[in-house]
């Protein structure tokens, strides 16, 4: 049984910064080869990062993907990394020169490229597109037809991309028919809580069926609302777990592998790289541990909003600080991303804000170290109250609005991004103020129920004193009942159902399409459910209008669950 020692590259790339990404493959080859690696694996479209969107559809930045595959042939071997042979995901095209009817322009394709050498010595298309959820691929690739198996030290690889892994059928169902000894998958796989779990069952039960090991790398990191959690892995052909790398975490996870040695009669279907190697003391794989549900969604909170801050040029944050349990785990969030040198938390009492919500803002400050001061609005709604005499609702919104331009003056004369701190909950059924709460240019918590919301103040305050230190979060804050603050004696209950029934009922209209009957059905009150979904139908104009923010849910506002503004298709609950 010949051996090979496989490196699994788990980096973080930007979307569209090319020479960057290359830069970053350079670096793991050359650790991949200081390490002995014979084969290094990256993620999927890792020169261009993932996913293009509609870049994938502009002529100049395939031939610039193109491009720099090229350029990363030639500089590997320039580099004295000839041998190394570097599995890469980029954006290709059919170059035809021909545009059809039903083809994405230019014929892009989701690739992967087989680099040794100084030159491409193989390039496999992904077969299954998504179509669902996040992923819009049929709109920009044209999908692949043919398997890919490339000879590396007498062992046959067989290359598969992402979706290939999770379709039945195509590329990976012929795997067995090549005889390969190892299926490499190269991922772009977007975090989703729990779906690590997923990926791993979904892993040993592809190998088996494959009759061969598989290693699995996937990329880290933020672009837009879209966090990617890591988590590379190899199984055997058994599918019991060999390796794993850490979430979150940038990592170049290098693993032996006894594998079988290809038969000598399909060289002729096989690009031909290297030579059996002598064996030698292998190394014990790595196992990561893996992270506890909170803390895993925590990370994803910390690592989207850092990377949303770092890749688009921003370096600190300001929000408005309430004294209430939003502000503060977003606040938090923020300091853990980013430093608390770089936060800035704004206190804007109103005349109805109590003295408590003014001492938890300012102690939330004081835990934290963050910077912190007060800019009273009293003052600046008297003046617009002078001139409008509003009463009721718009008086509320009004205060709101003015806390939404004080943060954005203060961004603009600051170079601060504004963080809103609305949550999932909120969000569902419009208890926000267009204008107001829900300005900024990123919103952390934007994909967590309130309920979620609660629960990771209380982990990452524990989190904090098992390590001996000052929990962010003021207990205040946490048990408090919560309110906006904008008429004398308000609470969230005013208008909204308790938070634990609401967003179990949200959870089923939201998450899993459940309709009115379907959840009155389920014990849900018929009043209940026929206000919530009508809050929740006629708030879609102002989640249009939010901030992006990470998603951390199966369907999220935006990407996953895109509904029209204008739209009198209402769930009701038929009559006895």
């Amino acid at each position: 049984m010949p051996q090979l020692r496989l490196a699994l590259a788990q980096i973080n790339p930007c979307v569209g910064d090319l020479a960057g990404n290359v830069d970053q493959v350079v670096a793991r080859a050359h650790e991949a080869h200081a390490a002995g690696a014979r084969l290094l694996a990256l993620p999927e479209m890792v020169l261009t990062g993932y996913p293009v969107e509609d870049l994938a559809l502009r002529p100049s930045f395939q031939s610039a993907s193109i491009a720099a595959l090229d350029g990363l042939a030639s500089r590997l071997d320039a580099d004295g990394l000839g041998a190394l042979v570097v599995v890469v995901g980029y954006l290709d095209r059919i170059d035809d020169g021909r545009e059809r009817l039903g083809r994405p322009r230019g014929a892009p394709q989701n690739a992967a490229a087989v680099v040794t050498g100084g030159r491409v010595v193989a390039r496999y298309a992904k077969h299954h597109l998504p179509n669902y959820g996040v992923f819009d691929e049929f709109r920009y690739f044209v999908p692949g037809e043919s398997t890919t198996v490339v000879r590396v030290d007498g062992v046959d690889v067989a290359l598969a991309i992402c979706e290939d892994l999770w379709q039945d059928g195509g590329p990976v169902a012929q795997v067995r028919s090549t005889g390969a000894g190892l299926l490499l998958v190269l991922n772009g796989s977007p975090y989703e809580r729990n779906k690590d779990d997923v990926r791993l069952e979904l892993c040993a039960r592809r190998a088996t069926e494959a009759g061969c090991a598989l290693a699995y790398v996937n990329m880290v990191g933020g672009q837009d609302e879209l966090v990617f959690d890591g988590d590379s892995l190899v199984v055997g052909a058994d599918g019991s777990l060999v390796a794993r790398a850490p979430q979150f975490e940038e990592c170049l996870l290098v693993v032996d592998l006894d594998l079988p040695m290809a038969d000598p009669q399909t060289s002729a279907a096989t690009a031909h790289v290297g030579f059996p190697l002598p064996a030698y003391d292998p190394l014990v794989p790595a196992v990561a541990e893996r992270l506890g549900d909170d803390a895993e969604v925590w990370a994803a909170l910390v690592t989207g909003l850092r990377d949303y801050i770092a890749k688009n040029g921003f370096r600190s944050v300001v929000l408005g600080l309430s004294g209430g349990i939003d502000s503060a785990v977003v606040a938090a969030i923020a300091v853990d991303a980013l430093g608390a040198d770089n936060v800035h938390g704004v206190s804007l009492p109103s005349a109805y804000s109590s003295d408590h919500s003014k001492g938890d803002a300012a102690d939330m400050a004081e835990r934290t170290g963050l910077h912190y001061r007060t800019v009273a609005i009293a003052p600046m709604v008297d003046a617009f109250m002078g001139q409008l005499h509003l009463t009721g609702l718009a008086e509320e919104n009004l205060q709101a609005r003015v806390r939404g331009t004080t943060l954005m003056a203060i961004s603009n004369a600051e170079g601060h991004l504004v963080l809103a701190t609305g949550n999932k909950s909120e969000l569902s059924v419009g208890y926000s103020t267009i204008y107001g709460d829900a300005v900024g240019g990123f919103a952390p918590i934007k994909d967590v129920p309130k309920i979620d919301v609660w629960r990771l103040a209380r982990w990452r305050n524990e989190l904090a004193e098992a390590r001996g230190q000052t929990p962010p979060i003021p207990p205040n804050s946490i048990e408090k009942p919560p309110s906006a603050e904008l008429r004398p004696g308000q609470l969230d209950t005013d208008s909204l159902p308790d938070y634990h029934v609401l967003d179990d009922l949200l959870d089923d209209y939201v998450e899993n399409d459940r309709g009115a009957a379907e959840l009155v059905a389920d014990g849900f009150d018929r009043d209940l459910v026929e206000r919530v979904l009508r809050l929740t139908d006629v708030a879609e104009y102002k989640r249009r209008q939010y901030p992006p923010g990470t998603k951390i849910s199966v369907k999220g506002f935006g990407r996953d669950r895109r509904l029209p503004v204008t739209n009198r298709w209402r769930e009701t609950v038929a009559t006895d």
